[in-house]
C-alpha cells in the first residue's frame, strides 16, 4: 500500500511539532521542507525524529553537491531520509547512496528542474536510490495551465518506485494511488487545511481504499 507523506513547508521547529502532532496518527513520513531546515538548522531534524521515532523523518536537504557529506549530515541528525536534485551528476547521488549504505537509510532523488523526469528516474533507481520523487514544486505548481496528470502519467510509464509531490489533494489521490506511485506527498494540502487532522486522515483513507 502507498504511504502518505506530510510535506511541512513551516519556518519554526515548534510549528513543524505541532502540525506533526495533529497529523502523525495518519501519516507514515514526516517531511521537514527546504525552507523549513534551511531555517532552523539540523536541529529541526532530531527534534522532529525524538518527538516521533516511530515515523519516517524525511529532510528535504535538495542536495546538489558533497553528496556523501550531507547525507552524513543529515543521517546523524536522525533523518531516514535525504533528497539530492536529480539535476544533479550521478557521482553526487552515489556519495549519498554510500553514505546511506553505512547508515542503514535512504535516498530520494528529487526530479525538480529535470526535462525527462520519467528518463532520469529509471537512471538513479540504477544507482541505488530508495525512490524518485516526481516533484513539481510550488513555483511550477502556481505556472498557468500546471496540472498534476503529467506527474500522474509519468508515475504510470516510469516502471520504477516514485512519489508524486506537487498537488495531492482529494481529488487527484486516488489517481496518485493508481498510477503505481509507492508515496502521495501532500503539503497545503494538509498544512492549509481548516483542519489538519481531518484532512490528513481523509487522505489516508482514500489512499487505503
Amino acid at each position: 500500500m502507498a504511504k502518505l507523506q506530510v510535506a511541512i513547508d513551516l519556518l519554526t521547529t515548534e510549528a513543524a511539532i505541532a502540525l506533526a502532532s495533529k497529523v502523525a496518527p495518519y501519516v507514515d513520513i514526516i517531511e521537514l521542507g527546504t525552507p523549513l531546515i534551511k531555517s532552523e538548522g539540523l536541529a529541526v531534524i532530531t527534534a522532529m525524529k525524538n518527538a516521533f521515532p516511530d515515523k519516517l523523518v524525511f529532510a528535504d536537504f535538495k542536495t546538489a553537491d558533497a553528496g556523501a557529506l550531507e547525507a552524513e549530515m543529515a543521517f546523524k541528525a536522525g533523518a531516514d531520509y535525504i533528497t539530492i536534485l536529480g539535476a544533479t551528476g550521478d557521482s553526487t547521488i552515489i556519495g549519498a547512496v554510500n553514505a546511506a549504505k553505512i547508515y542503514g537509510k535512504a535516498v530520494v532523488v528529487d526530479t525538480i528542474g529535470v526535462k525527462d523526469r520519467v528518463k532520469r528516474a529509471q537512471e538513479v533507481i540504477a544507482l541505488g536510490v530508495e525512490f524518485v520523487e516526481l516533484h513539481a514544486g510550488l513555483d511550477e505548481q502556481a505556472e498557468e495551465g500546471y496540472s498534476i496528470q503529467v506527474l500522474i502519467d509519468e508515475a504510470s510509464r516510469a516502471g520504477v518506485p516514485v512519489s508524486i509531490a506537487g498537488g495531492v489533494n482529494r481529488t487527484s489521490i486516488k489517481a496518485v494511488k493508481d498510477s503505481g506511485a509507492v508515496v502521495a506527498v501532500a503539503g497545503a494540502a494538509i498544512y492549509g487545511a481548516e483542519d489538519p487532522a481531518q484532512a490528513a486522515k481523509e487522505l489516508r483513507d482514500l489512499l487505503s481504499a
